[in-house]
């Protein structure tokens, strides 16, 4: 894994981590990666010190770290799965109206298009993604 300094284009800095270079790049093509703060998928690399390993030891250490990362995001996920309303595709609309006080407050999560995280984030609605995480990442 390669873990990336990253920008937007409203200069919010942010970490990704990717299996390689290629996939980053892949993936800032493509507009998959957004700004946890802005949801811009104008993206670039930041500047970053190297990660020098010198040994074994570091090299695994690197692996737990990793794999910490990784538990830490499914328990995030499950908590938010198991203690917020699923909205579904109605997201926008919902934390809107919980927003502007016309339904009662409370916890929600589901699924909003970049545009409509933008919109959001623009209106001053508090909102950020859950971690996506893939079956092979868990074992």
């Amino acid at each position: 894994m390669i873990r990336y300094s990253l920008v937007c284009e409203h200069e919010h800095e942010f970490d990704g981590w990717f299996s390689s270079s290629s996939a980053f790049d892949e993936q800032v093509a493509s507009g998959d990666i957004a700004c946890p703060q802005c949801a811009s998928t104008k993206v670039r690399k930041g500047l970053m010190a190297p990660n020098v390993s010198g040994t074994k030891k570091s090299k695994s250490r690197s692996v737990v770290d990793q794999q910490q990362m990784v538990n830490m995001m499914t328990a995030l996920r499950k908590h938010v799965e198991e203690n917020c309303d699923y909205v579904g595709d109605k997201f926008a609309d919902v934390a809107r109206r919980i927003h502007y006080e016309e339904e009662p407050v409370r916890a929600i999560y589901g699924e909003a298009t970049l545009e409509e995280a933008s919109a959001l984030i623009e209106e001053g609605v508090d909102v950020a993604p859950l971690p996506v995480i893939s079956p092979k990442q868990t074992n």
